[in-house]
């Protein structure tokens, strides 16, 4: 049985890992980011793609590329989907998937979200999966971290028109960073027993005397870029509690560190680009303080109830990963943009859920997905050291660039986003009929549901709890708008803030600036997330995880 040292124990050993590979991933990112010479084959992709790589790009024409290749990327894999019938098994499957859910997944996995409406290895087949899925989880990533870099530029440059180059900084990513850590981490994963092969489903005799299929595929080469650009969508519905992706504690562990290596190391990246490191700790070690306050609670949820004899904790979890190894997943995945599962949400306690359902509100920041995690925290520094001018009664500054009117607002409105789709999509749909009959938990335990859905589409996460069913009209309708537009206004809003950071001049520091660098700042800013939070969602978290809690 598992021993409270043994959890503790592995949560040390994913810490210590994330910190020795902190220092150089973050500094190969920001070479790659920054690198000033392009290969041979990067070369030749651009001249394919008719790209000028020493052009700059406005923040307007990064946002065009952004928005365009997305929205290609939409159409060619909702195409892809629709056509896996097509194609004999178990390169595609007969069952295929109609309109609505190949929508759905196809926005869904182009955002990062990677939400799973469906079954997939009763669904898709090897094309499918291979060639749609998996291309879009490097795809997807790369974006995210593209848009985290601009913001970067736009910090670092004085009186510049430009933020980089989309289709440059998105060939580099690709090439140099996610393809080589993939491939390493797929032989990783296969060593530890995770499935890869094209064979058909494999038919076993079970104990009972009966004939069972099991579904086999590529799932090593899709499981290492699920984790490791934080997509989260699994090659099989079980997701990482199955044991042809996930077999093992040591893979369990690995699959967290990926889950968490980009994302961590991020800020050193950003702090190298703005040539101030201390800014790129300051922004890890607030997202550490949420990070550890998050593991906590959850932690202390679910081993309190296992230690007062509450059998039913075990239910939806696995037994060869424990509790403590599983609230370390849960935590991680939904404080980033994963949605990968080793166990199941709507198992946990009410106030576990209610930590993994705020995780999910914060924004994702701790440290969040690909790239969308440095640049959703940054926005919340911003308001940060604009309140506390306010408080002093002075002009606030972050990074050497005056916080005015213009980045104020668009912080605003990127903060405002995530709360109107989450209590839109909330409202909208849980009075509907349909909605309350897709359900298998009713009351508190089924608003939670839903709340813990449109959480987790509009932050693109992805992850789901077991009791609803999405593929109905209403939810699956009301996820992919809520899926595309949490995924591209923010991104919108944050490249229209790099360009306005990259065309305004530097300020120097005073004795009235406020130093961004030290603990007090730390503090700020993660008071200024639980706060917003807070004002934000208290009333429905009130009346879902934390009534069936209560109750």
């Amino acid at each position: 049985m598992e021993t409270l040292f043994s959890g503790v124990t592995q949560v040390g050993i994913v810490v210590v890992v994330l910190a020795l590979i902190h220092r150089p991933l973050g500094a190969y990112m920001a070479r790659v980011l920054e690198g000033a010479r392009s290969g041979r084959v990067e070369r030749a992709i651009y001249r394919v793609l008719h790209v000028d790589e020493c052009a700059d790009q406005s923040w307007v024409a990064y946002a065009l590329s952004v928005i365009a290749f997305s929205l290609v990327s939409i159409v060619g894999l909702y195409a892809l989907l629709r056509a896996s019938v097509l194609f004999p098994a178990p390169w595609g499957h007969e069952a295929g998937m109609g309109r609505l859910v190949a929508l759905n997944t196809a926005i869904s996995f182009v955002t990062n979200t990677n939400w799973q409406a469906y079954t997939p290895e009763t669904t898709l087949g090897f094309v499918a999966q291979a060639g749609g899925l998996a291309v879009q989880n490097f795809a997807s990533a790369a974006v995210g971290i593209c848009v985290a870099a601009a913001l970067a530029r736009g910090f670092a440059r004085a009186r510049s028109g430009g933020i980089g180059n989309f289709w440059v900084d998105y060939v580099r990513v690709i090439l140099r960073l996610l393809l080589p850590l993939a491939f390493v981490s797929a032989v990783v994963l296969l060593l530890g027993g995770v499935a890869q092969s094209f064979a058909e489903p494999l038919s076993i005799h079970t104990l009972s005397g009966d004939t069972q299929l099991i579904a086999t595929g590529p799932v090593a080469s899709q499981e290492a870029i699920k984790e490791l650009g934080t997509n989260g969508g699994g090659y099989f519905a079980a997701n990482s509690a199955h044991p042809l992706e996930n077999p093992n504690l040591w893979t369990n562990l690995f699959e967290i560190v990926l889950i968490l290596a980009i994302p961590t190391a991020l800020p050193r990246t950003f702090g190298i680009i703005v040539e101030d490191a201390r800014q790129g700790r300051a922004i890890l070690a607030a997202m550490g303080v949420l990070a550890t306050l998050s593991l906590a609670l959850t932690s202390w949820a679910e081993w309190s109830a296992w230690r007062q004899g509450a059998a039913s904790v075990w239910e939806g979890k696995e037994l060869r990963f424990g509790i403590l190894p599983s609230s370390l997943f849960a935590t991680a995945t939904t404080l980033t943009s994963t949605g990968a599962v080793d166990s199941m949400h709507a198992s946990y306690t009410p106030a576990a859920r209610a930590v993994l359902t705020l995780n999910m509100l914060l924004g994702e920041i701790a440290p969040g997905g690909v790239g969308s995690g440095l640049y959703g925290i940054v926005i919340v520094a911003i308001i940060a050291v604009f309140l506390a001018g306010l408080m002093v009664g002075r002009s606030p500054e972050y990074i050497g660039k005056k916080i005015g009117r213009t980045e104020m607002t668009l912080a605003s409105l990127y903060t405002l986003v995530t709360p109107a789709l989450v209590l839109a999509g909330v409202g909208l749909t849980y009075g509907l009929d349909s909605v309350r009959e897709a359900q298998t938990n009713t009351g508190a335990a089924g608003l939670g549901e839903v709340l813990y859905a449109f959480a987790s589409a509009a932050n693109n996460n992805g992850s789901a709890m077991a009791g609803l069913d999405a593929s109905i009209p209403p939810l699956a309708l009301g996820t992919s708008v809520a899926m595309l537009v949490g995924r591209f206004l923010p991104m919108v809003c944050v490249l229209a803030l790099a360009g306005a950071l990259a065309s305004a001049g530097r300020v120097g520091e005073t004795a009235g600036t406020l130093p961004t660098h030290r603990p007090l700042f730390v503090g700020m800013t993660v008071g200024v997330a639980l706060i917003v939070t807070g004002l934000t969602f208290v009333p429905v978290m009130a009346l879902a995880p934390l009534v069936e809690g209560l109750s």
